[in-house]
């Protein structure tokens, strides 16, 4: 149950908008290119690899169909989650635990801006599976 009196105040909300804004342009414009990616099916001209490749360098250099569109997919729920935690900016329930009712810290917030659990939630959440 979540309480009124437990919540980020306005100023509070807004450093987190703008983190997530920031984060959900990024993440648009790597699923836009994972999409044009997948989309030239991969015709042996310099589009295979140009920007993708850069965006993702940090594993292979040659990634197959099947891993860009599950990058895709993953991109996809990534900006969902993303565009949630602004609702709930906008609704004033951002940054509060699901499960506990209490402040998810700031600290987590900033590394993680769309989580809805508290690292104790979390935690008591993977320890039950």
């Amino acid at each position: 149950m979540v309480e009124n009196s437990v919540r980020y105040s306005d100023e509070d909300l807004q450093e987190f908008k703008l983190i997530i804004e920031e984060k959900l342009a990024k993440a648009e414009n790597n699923f836009e290119i994972l999409k044009k990616t997948l989309s030239h099916k991969f015709s042996n001209d310099i589009q295979d690899t140009s920007p993708t490749f850069k965006v993702l360098e940090e594993g292979a250099s040659v990634l197959s169909k099947e891993e860009i569109s599950e990058l895709a997919q993953r991109q996809k729920k990534f900006i969902e989650h993303l565009k949630a935690a602004l609702v709930r900016i906008e609704n004033k329930t951002y940054g509060i635990c699901r499960e506990t009712g209490k402040l998810i810290s700031k600290e987590r917030l900033r590394a993680v801006p769309h989580a809805t659990l508290s690292i104790d939630a979390k935690r008591n959440q993977k320890a039950k599976k």
